[in-house]
C-alpha cells in the first residue's frame, strides 16, 4: 500500500509540474491522494475476499484441482480457499460452457451464480430456481460437485 501511495503522490506532484501549480499540490492533495488509495485499496480487498460457499477447504481444494484444466485455466495455489483467482477460473469455465455472460472479474455475483446453478442443475441435483443467489439447494449442489470432483480430477 506504501508504494501505491508513493506512486499516487508522485503522479499527483508531476501533474502539480506541469500544470505549473505544484505549490497547490502541496501536503493536502498527498493527503486526498493517500485516503484515495486507501479506499481503492479497500474496494480491491473486498474483491479479494474467499468465497468457498459452504464448501470445506478439501472440497474447494476438489474445486480448484477441477479448474486447472481448460478452458478454466486456474495456476494458483491449491489452497482450499476460493477467492479472486479462483473464480475467475470458474467464470472462465461457466463462460464456455454454461452462459456466463458476464466480466472475468473474480467476484462471484449474481450472474456468475445463475451460470453456476445452471451446471449444477445439469448433472448434480440442482432443482431450485436460477435466481442468483447462493441459497440452501445451491450449496448443497456445489457440495455434492466438489465431492465428485475428487475422484475425476484428483490434484
Amino acid at each position: 500500500m506504501r508504494a501505491l501511495t508513493k506512486t499516487l503522490v508522485g503522479f499527483t506532484a508531476a501533474v502539480g509540474i506541469a500544470a505549473g501549480t505544484l505549490a497547490g499540490a502541496g501536503a493536502a492533495t498527498a493527503a486526498d491522494t493517500a485516503g484515495a488509495s486507501q479506499a481503492a485499496v479497500g474496494a480491491q480487498a473486498a474483491i479479494l475476499a474467499t468465497q468457498n460457499f459452504g464448501l470445506s477447504s478439501q472440497q474447494a481444494k476438489n474445486v480448484q484441482c477441477f479448474l486447472r484444466g481448460a478452458p478454466a485455466r486456474y495456476t494458483g495455489d491449491i489452497d482450499g480457499q476460493l477467492g479472486t483467482n479462483s473464480w475467475k477460473a470458474m467464470q472462465r469455465h461457466l463462460k464456455e460452457y454454461w452462459n456466463y455472460n458476464d466480466d472475468i472479474d473474480g467476484d462471484p455475483g449474481a450472474n456468475t451464480i445463475r451460470a453456476l446453478q445452471r451446471m449444477l442443475a445439469f448433472g448434480w441435483d440442482y432443482n431450485d430456481s436460477i435466481d442468483g443467489k447462493a441459497g440452501t439447494n445451491t450449496k448443497a449442489a456445489f457440495k455434492r460437485f466438489a465431492n465428485e470432483m475428487s475422484v475425476f480430477y484428483p490434484c
